[in-house]
């Protein structure tokens, strides 16, 4: 049996995080990955960012709504401005939106790291410190947590001396995706980095993340490391039964008590999906259009013809889904070439930044007001 990871007063048991990824992790994918998992681990919102919240956009106000089964409900959010950040903090306190507060400074995208949000923020030690200091601050007792890259480049790694504000700030637990933002999601996570932040700050959970692919991926990583727990992206799109893998592994049971569905049972879980999603959109086409990018993932593999992949990743009811697998070959065992990496693979070499970024990075720095982004979850 594996050692539950102790997040504030919520124990996590496996000790899986479902990582926050925009346009994914919604409450109909929650849903799926919760009910295979058995209700076991931590499912977190898609990002929510703090000038979004305060100013209550329709729009975030809705990914912020958590269903009666979530326990513990962990919203992420995404801020540059300590200020924002406290009353964002502050909002989920008083008005009881969530159980947890998971803050995003791993986001590598040019539009977030342009303006020194995301990935790029914490080469700007007193910004991250004051950022830190506010939520946690505000955040009336809950837990407050980061997640974070190694840094920019290998030639600005941020993540140990990050590592040390937060627990100077009162952080309770890190994630670290072992890549730079420069890697994006190129090339291999250096697992070797998640182990040397686990010997930095010993005193609260490390939780790794990057290159999850499998259960015995996930049994390694804590294995090779010494980390406290996994944060799970990419190695769940279109497979959210690795949930239910995930408890076995961590429980103990080997590979005979993974999901290894069979097409027509895949079928089954994608038709549950789009349902889900238009149910919460309440929108049937708007629901089926959002699940036509998770097509690939949940059929990566198979023999799907790509006449048939077109057809299917732009149906546009329901029943137009359920008619086009129909005429799919359901009786298809799960291959050997569903396992393995997912999703976007890309790298950069370059990560782009405000002007001067890098001149100092003890430099007191205030980001601009445009990085608070005003809509979440993307």
């Amino acid at each position: 049996m594996s050692q539950p990871l102790q997040i504030g007063p919520h124990p996590v048991d496996p000790p899986v995080v479902l990582a926050p990824m925009a346009g994914i992790t919604n409450a109909p994918f929650r849903t799926l990955c919760r009910e295979f998992s058995g209700g076991r681990g931590l499912f977190v919102s898609e990002m929510i960012t703090t000038r979004a919240l305060v100013e209550r956009n329709a729009k975030t106000m809705r990914l912020v709504h958590f269903d009666d089964s979530e326990k513990p409900r962990s919203i992420q959010l995404y801020g540059v401005d300590p200020e924002t950040v406290g009353r964002a903090a502050r909002m989920i306190a008083e008005e009881n939106l969530a159980d947890h507060i998971d803050l995003n400074f791993g986001c590598p995208v040019p539009k977030v790291t342009r303006r020194g949000g995301g990935s790029a923020l914490p080469y700007k030690r007193p910004l991250l410190r004051a950022i830190l200091r506010s939520a946690v601050g505000n955040a009336g007792g809950l837990p407050v947590t980061m997640k974070m890259r190694k840094g920019i480049d290998d030639d600005h790694l941020t993540y140990l001396d990050a590592g040390r504000i937060a627990v100077d700030e009162g952080v309770t637990a890190i994630a670290l995706h072992g890549r730079t933002a420069a890697q994006h999601y190129g090339g291999e996570a250096d697992w070797s980095a998640i182990a040397r932040l686990k010997e930095t700050v010993p005193e609260i959970p490390v939780l790794g993340n990057g290159d999850i692919w499998s259960a015995d991926d996930a049994l390694r990583m804590v294995r090779e490391t010494g980390c406290d727990g996994v944060v799970v992206g990419r190695g769940c799109l279109g497979r959210p039964w690795l949930f239910a893998d995930l408890a076995a592994a961590f429980d103990g049971r080997g590979p005979e008590a993974y999901t290894r569905p069979s097409l027509r049972e895949v079928a089954e879980v994608m038709l549950r999906h789009a349902r889900l999603l238009g149910e919460w959109q309440e929108d049937e086409a708007r629901g089926v259009i959002d699940f036509r990018k998770h097509v690939a993932w949940y059929t990566k593999g198979f023999t799907v013809g790509s006449e048939a992949r077109r057809a299917l990743a732009t149906a546009g009811s329901l029943d137009e889904l359920a008619t086009l697998l129909d005429g799919v070959d359901l009786d298809q065992p799960w291959p050997l070439g569903a396992d393995g990496p997912r999703g976007r693979t890309s790298g950069r070499n370059r990560v782009v930044l405000p002007d001067g970024w890098l001149d100092d990075p003890n430099a007191t720095a205030c980001v601009d007001a445009d990085a608070e982004l005003a809509t979440s979850g993307g």
